[in-house]
């Protein structure tokens, strides 16, 4: 997962302004306490602090991805 795509998942699940507020200030314990923002920053692959996100904040399933711009509903 690229740095891009985290945020594009976390502007999807919390809306464009509040995505920041939450990697910002939301402690994950999966991520030793720290928040998104400060993991990512640590060198901690987005994946693994997305999954962390997802974990810690009950994210839906159907959520855990983005949308598949060649899918047609």
């Amino acid at each position: 997962m690229r740095l891009s795509e985290f945020w594009a998942l976390m502007e999807q699940e919390f809306g464009s302004g509040y995505a920041v507020v939450v990697a910002r200030s939301h402690a994950l314990g999966a991520l030793d306490s720290r928040t998104a923002a400060e993991a990512l920053e640590g060198g901690v692959p987005p994946r693994q602090v997305w999954r962390a996100v997802c974990a810690d904040l009950d994210v839906p399933d159907e959520h855990h991805y983005l949308p598949d711009p060649k899918r047609k509903d």
